[in-house]
């Protein structure tokens, strides 16, 4: 069992074209059970796109032809590997796109999406969503998350983290909560995380290899002075899963740089 997260900085690094068919390629590699993906761009202006039967929705709103989850899972299924999918919006992001959370998994997803922020205007880029499915992976039902969180403040991370506990703690499935959580290791954040009464483990401490670290290493939105190393997007599971080996994909080592963040993949037994 493989999963795999990763924010994608979607339509907005050079050589977006090249950097998506990377990605995809990869995942054609792979095959991953579930992925999730944060930073999932379309055009405010572009035109509306056809979802096919795979689409699991969680929201009214219209998905456009250049949807980047859509583009990505029309790639594999034209390679003859098939993804249901799902896809929440965040925020209006830099005047020009709908920013959101999409989920992918091998088997069909029951999606759900809950607002975890105090702010809802969608154009606040505080608005932040938590995009969960419940979907079967190697024969267990499990509750499978992609969030992407603000930084360190109460109004901002405390406020979305408890709101998450809140939509999770009653859940009858086991967890895996992924995502960019923009909170360092060993920091207020990180162990909010994983104090928390979900019971959830950091894989990457967890797993019996580890394979890179860290997943932000340059100033990029939001960390403008950024000099060094961050960690700071996760794969965390609840005890049910047996993390094997922990790795850092699309690093320029593990698969090409193709995202501001790396991505975090890991391997369950």
């Amino acid at each position: 069992m493989k999963v795999l997260t990763l924010n994608t900085h979607s339509w907005m690094e050079e050589h977006p074209e090249e950097k998506f068919e990377q990605l995809a390629e990869m995942i054609l590699k792979e095959e991953y059970d579930v992925i999730a993906l944060q930073e999932v761009n379309q055009g405010i202006k572009s035109e509306p796109g056809i979802v096919g039967d795979l689409y699991c929705p969680t929201t009214d709103m219209v998905i456009h032809e250049d949807n980047f989850v859509l583009r990505l899972v029309d790639y594999l299924a034209a390679n003859d590997v098939e993804y249901y999918w799902t896809w929440t919006f965040c925020h209006i992001g830099y005047q020009k796109f709908h920013e959101g959370l999409a989920l992918l998994s091998k088997n069909p997803i029951l999606p759900k999406d809950y607002l975890v922020s105090q702010y809802d205007g969608a154009e606040d880029h505080r608005r932040r969503p938590l995009l969960t499915g419940v979907t079967e992976i190697v024969g267990q039902m499990v509750r499978v998350c992609s969030g992407h969180y603000s930084w360190w403040s109460q109004e901002g991370f405390v406020t979305e983290w408890q709101n998450t506990v809140a939509v999770l703690k009653d859940s009858p499935y086991p967890l895996l909560v992924m995502g960019d959580f923009n909170n360092p290791e060993g920091t207020e954040g990180y162990q909010l995380v994983t104090a928390s009464e979900l019971g959830l483990m950091d894989t990457f401490v967890t797993s019996e290899e580890q394979i890179g670290s860290y997943t932000v290493s340059k100033a990029i939105d939001g960390w403008n002075d950024n000099q060094g190393n961050l960690r700071i997007d996760y794969i965390f599971a609840t005890k049910e899963f047996v993390p094997e080996t922990y790795q850092v994909m699309f690093d320029g080592i593990s698969g090409p740089v193709v995202s501001d963040h790396f991505g975090v993949a890991v391997k369950f037994n």
